[in-house]
């Protein structure tokens, strides 16, 4: 019989109270607040803690705080990524991000997601989907990356755009929900 963690990370419906998951979301708000109670200045602290906190972390890696995840431990991220103010990550399945990816301020990305059904919704079930990332990605300030959404190589994500579905590779797109307005040239 699976764990309620291997069902989340599966994607299949599981149970957010079983202790397991209570003590790992518990574990990963405890690094986030000592991450964002750093000060600039204490910048190995700060490397230590995101290291900590996800699962790999490529080099020149920066997060301002202040940062919020339900885990950490599911997220990945490249070389050269960088997440400015208020971002949140919802991680309760894998979240990978490529190399030299830029989030703006109040970036929120969502793995997370609960049934449509309201008696099934009210049972506390939840599900997630994995979100990926491509390199040299920018998702401008306020914009919400769905679940299951994949966003291609050398995307920008307009400011307050919403995406839904995924996001080709050299696309710019923006509006709620996100929409191709062009593609970028060589």
């Amino acid at each position: 019989m699976p764990s309620e963690k291997e069902k989340m990370l599966a994607g299949e419906r599981y149970d957010a109270s079983d202790p397991e998951l209570v003590a790992a979301r518990e574990h990963a708000n405890a690094l986030t607040r000592e991450y964002n109670r750093t000060d600039p200045s204490e910048t190995d602290t700060r490397q230590a803690l995101i290291e900590d906190l996800f699962s790999s972390v490529g080099p020149d890696c920066h997060v301002e705080p202040p940062f919020r995840c339900d885990y950490g431990e599911h997220i990945h991220v490249g070389e050269g990524f960088y997440a400015n103010f208020d971002c949140v990550v919802l991680d309760v399945c894998r979240v990978d991000i490529g190399d030299d990816c830029l989030l703006g301020p109040g970036v929120h990305i969502y793995t997370a997601t609960h049934p449509l059904d309201p008696d099934e919704r009210r049972s506390g079930v939840e599900y997630g989907k994995p979100v990926s990332i491509g390199d040299n990605v920018w998702v401008g300030g306020q914009a919400v990356i769905n679940p299951g959404v994949t966003i291609g190589d050398d995307a920008v994500i307009g400011s307050g755009a919403v995406v839904t579905d995924d996001v080709p590779a050299g696309a710019v797109v923006q509006g709620n929900p996100a929409s191709v307005v062009r593609k970028i040239e060589d």
